[in-house]
């Protein structure tokens, strides 16, 4: 998620040719009109995010990283084609302006979309509110991944947005390679994890557009404290596949302790108004046309939990040989053993 606080300071290779990018906005971005002013927002995501400020209105700025990049990462194309493609459908996403291919303008690939007003909410418990508020919070953010797995993909002209084939065999291939790549000792869970997954993959009854990394501090909610999700943010691992592996994703919030992040187990009932977990499931279903419900997720859970030890992984071995130093590495990369454990204990509750 995108730090929303702005730097005090830019580095040089972040800056902005604001002469280039207010002549390209002229151009591109209806009823522009300058002059132009930016500021960074702080954080480590992948894609550099800027706002721009005009007179009239606000503006968000996504670009590539400078210098070398892998192939397929980093990735502003994707993210403004989904969102392009969402926006006419009613789905809450930044009104996207235009996409810029062309590395000449600012040194590297960018799209700008509206800066949507709002509050980010990092922490599940969902501090301040009263039971009916949180509860309703909830179920904005459970009706609004069900409305992304309604949208017909399509009719949205995102039917090539992502490859064939079973969703979830793709991606225990993919994180397992990830896990290979960054192993710094062996993990017993892992090796099973590796070994049983692939081999038990489940089918996939449905195609729809994911999101990959749907939480709550993930969006943008609606001013005061209206429960209604205004925008749905960071699109970076968004692709076609398997709904079940959104829903389970989110679904890691209820199976996980509170840590001031998205983790809410232990806190659902009627007095704090978070639903359990099988309440989520339900009105997902409702929302979704499946009267028959899901299958066992136990299987999803460890996946998804098989998933995060791979990413966290890859944190760890950055600690470890020093391009990862400060705290909070250290910290991530310590949670890889008891990551890989809970993976399998789901594991073993779907029958490994």
């Amino acid at each position: 998620m995108t730090d929303t606080s702005l730097q005090a300071e830019i580095a040089e290779r972040d800056r902005l040719d604001l002469d280039a990018l207010a002549a390209w906005m002229s151009a591109n971005v209806p009823d522009f009109a300058g002059p132009l002013s930016y500021a960074k927002f702080a954080g480590g995501q992948s894609n550099p995010t800027y706002k721009l400020t005009t007179p009239t209105r606000n503006y968000v700025l996504r670009r590539k990283p400078m210098g070398e990049l892998l192939p397929s990462a980093h990735a502003v194309d994707r993210e403004y084609r989904v969102i392009a493609g969402l926006h006419p459908t009613g789905f809450p996403v930044p009104r996207p302006f235009g996409l810029c291919e062309d590395d000449t303008v600012i040194g590297s690939a960018f799209y700008v979309m509206e800066m949507v007003e709002g509050r980010t909410i990092w922490d599940g418990a969902f501090p301040g509110m009263d039971a009916d508020t949180r509860r309703a919070h909830y179920h904005a953010m459970i009706d609004t991944l069900a409305q992304l797995h309604n949208v017909d993909h399509v009719a949205a002209g995102l039917e090539t947005f992502g490859r064939p084939g079973n969703y979830f065999e793709r991606q225990v291939s993919r994180w397992t390679k990830q896990y290979r790549g960054a192993e710094t000792e062996h993990m017993e869970p892992m090796e099973r994890l590796i070994e049983w997954l692939p081999r038990t993959l489940p089918p996939q009854t449905r195609t729809s557009i994911v999101h990959g990394d749907y939480r709550c501090d993930n969006m943008k909610f609606a001013p005061g404290l209206e429960p209604r999700v205004a925008a749905v943010l960071d699109w970076e691992l968004s692709t076609l596949g398997d709904p079940l592996a959104d829903l389970s994703y989110f679904l890691i919030s209820w199976v996980t302790e509170p840590e001031g992040r998205s983790g809410v187990l232990g806190l659902t009932g009627p007095e704090t108004g978070i639903p359990t977990l099988e309440e989520v499931v339900a009105r997902y279903c409702e929302k979704t046309g499946r009267p028959e419900g899901l299958p066992d997720l136990n299987w999803y859970l460890s996946f998804n939990m098989f998933r995060l030890a791979s990413i966290v992984q890859g944190i760890r071995k950055r600690f470890l040989i020093g391009t990862a130093s400060n705290a909070n590495a250290e910290a991530a990369s310590a949670r890889v053993p008891a990551l890989a454990q809970a993976a399998w204990d789901f594991a073993v509750k779907a029958g490994a």
